[in-house]
Order: C-alpha cells, then structure tokens, then sequence
C-alpha cells in the first residue's frame, strides 16, 4: 500500500457513469503528459543529499527506484549484474530453456548479486522453472504475462505461494485497474507490475482496444489498502515522467526502452542505414520474438524495431538518476515518502505541453 496524503479526485476524475445501455463510461484518465508536477518551496541545498532508496519488501533493499525490464532484447545475466550495481534490479527474461536462464542465474549469482530475479510464465514448465531458478539462487520470481487479471495467475500465485511461502519474492502482473491490483494481492503477489499497452512496442491497445493510461493505473491502483508494491511498466518515457509516477504512488519504474540500446543489452551493435550505431529492441508480443521463443505466434501484440545505441547503462541510469533527484527537489522532497505526501498536480492544456518542449526546434 502506498501512503497518500491527498484526495485523488484532486487530480483525476474517476467518476463513472452509467449509460442507458449499461455500459460504464470512465470521464477521463489521464497520462503523463496530461499533468505537471507544481514546483514547491524546497530547503534541499544539494540534490546529492535526496534519498531514492526504496525497499521491495523487507529483505530486499534497493538504491533506486528502478528495475530492468524481463525483455529478450534488454535484460539477461549483463544486465542483471549492471543494475545490480547501480543499485536497481534486472530482471533475467524467460524466452528461452530453463538450462539457458537458469545458467545466467548461476553467473549472476557467483559474480556476487544478492537477489537475483527471474521471469517465468503461468501455464507449462513453470513450477519446474521456477524450482531450478530457485535451486540456482533466484529469491524474486516475476510472474510475467501480458494480462496478469486472470484465474491462469490466480492458479500459479496460489500454488507457488503454498510452495515458497515468504522464502521468495512474488511479482506478478500486468494489470491496469485496482480490482486487479488487490486481487493479485490476495492471490499471492508481493509486488505488481501495473499498466496495460503502454509500451514504446506494444499494441496492444490497438489490437485489443483494451488498456489505461499508466498515469491512470497508477492513481487507481494506490487507492489499495494492500501491502503489495506498486510497479509501473509501460509509458516511461524521460525522468520527468518517473518523478510523476512516483509522486502518484508508484514504488518502482520498470523500464524497457530507456535502458534498450546500451551495452549490457543483449544483442550486437551494427551500423544502420544512415550511418548510425544501432541495436535491436523488439517487444515480447512481436511475432519475430514469439516465433524465435516457441516457433509459434499466439498474438500479434507488439513490434520489433531499432534503437540508437547508447553507450553504458551506468550513464543512462545516472542521467536518469540525476533528473529525478532535481525533480524531488522541485517539490520540497527529501525522499519518495516525502514526494508523495506533497505533490501537487496540475493537469496542463495542449498549449501547456508544447510550452513544455524545448519548442524552439520547431523553428530551426
């Protein structure tokens, strides 16, 4: 559960109403580009002393509040290791054998990662994954499925909750409402990983219709009374928008595209058509990275693409770092429990957002 100190209507309507047809019609959800975050009196003198610490649970402490995405194309044993010593969390992907990722687990686990985590599915292999993951030193398991609302979740939550009790982390998802937030709770979820089709490489929304902006997500499910983490996947786009996430309730970005491209991701750098220095960046849903993993397509949910190659994480995460320790500044805020207590939105007019660009390349 996530402390709040002011009323969410403040900043989002959430009023629904019922139309002659019975269909329930949400007024307005908003994104991260919809608000800004009103700047504060502040007596913080050095951004350097704001705190990011965050805990995912009670033994597992982290520096920041930032975790790797499960992705083939971003988080395998480098990555893990890297986040780990930047004091995040890397998730290590599931798209491939259980001898391959229990593999990486062991290499992450002998160059010294305290809490190595691992993806895995709901349906198939997963107790036997997850009983070798765990046997290779994983102590958090990321249930990961597109659509985590599901009795396939609720099954494999209850079952490996009966199996590890508190000995292993939990972390499940993607939901996108707060019945699903505190039903995985319920189920068995230490942590949940929010948003539906929000991703650079998603579609989802387009294919299914179906999704929240992750702004939305967040401001619903920190309206829960459970204890599970908030963690949001999808729509994170600068460090702008992970200071509103976590001034709305969020304990942890998980990031994908931000982190794409860097050196500790696998695949090769190559020169692209232009020149430039490229890698590949491919969401889970793509039918290149279904057929590669199951030599199947199941659904068509998602794109391959490139990105610019970028050069060591450890600089990424630190311009990262640096732009939410100045945003915590803005507001007054000495840590994340102190950002969420006084935030103040504001939602801003198209107009607003183009003020908020660097709009003098528009002119060039």
């Amino acid at each position: 559960m996530v402390d709040q100190a002011y009323d969410l209507n403040r900043y989002q309507k959430s009023i629904f109403s019922e139309s002659k047809n019975n269909i329930n019609l949400r007024t307005e959800a908003l994104a991260f580009d919809d608000v800004l975050l009103v700047p504060q009196y502040s007596e913080i003198e050095s951004r350097a002393n704001v705190n990011l610490n965050q805990n995912l649970d009670s033994n597992i402490k982290l520096k920041i509040p930032i975790i790797s995405s499960p992705m083939d194309t971003v988080t395998e044993a480098q990555m893990s290791r890297a986040m780990h010593e930047l004091g995040g969390l890397g998730i290590i992907h599931r798209y491939n054998s259980i001898g391959e990722q229990t593999a990486m687990v062991r290499d992450v686990v002998m160059e010294g990662v305290r809490h190595p985590a691992a993806a895995i599915g709901v349906t198939g292999d997963f107790k036997e994954r997850a009983m070798e993951l765990v046997r290779s030193g994983v102590n958090i398991l990321c249930l990961d499925v597109a659509h985590g609302h599901h009795v396939l979740m609720e099954r494999a939550l209850k079952t490996l909750k009966d199996i590890y009790g508190n000995n292993v982390h939990l972390m499940a998802g993607n939901v996108a409402t707060l019945e699903g937030f505190n039903d995985l709770a319920d189920w068995g979820a230490d942590s949940v990983r929010c948003g539906i089709g929000g991703g650079s490489i998603c579609t989802t929304r387009i294919q299914t219709g179906h999704g929240l902006p992750g702004l939305a997500t967040i401001f619903e499910c920190a309206q829960s009374d459970r204890d599970a983490k908030i963690i949001i996947d999808g729509g994170i786009k600068n460090s702008g928008d992970i200071v509103k996430a976590l001034a709305a309730g969020a304990d942890f970005v998980l990031l994908g595209s931000l982190l794409s491209g860097t050196d500790e991701t696998p695949g090769e750098v190559f020169v692209g058509p232009s020149g430039g220095l490229l890698k590949d960046y491919r969401g889970m849903a793509s039918v290149a990275a279904q057929n590669n993993w199951r030599h199947k397509v199941a659904s068509h949910e998602g794109v391959v693409s490139t990105v610019p190659y970028k050069g060591p994480v450890k600089e990424v995460l630190g311009e990262l770092e640096r732009g939410i320790r100045s945003g915590l500044s803005y507001s007054g805020a000495n840590n994340l429990k102190e950002l969420r207590h006084k935030a103040v939105f504001c939602k801003q007019s198209d107009a607003s957002k183009y003020e908020s660009t660097p709009h003098i390349l528009a002119k060039v």
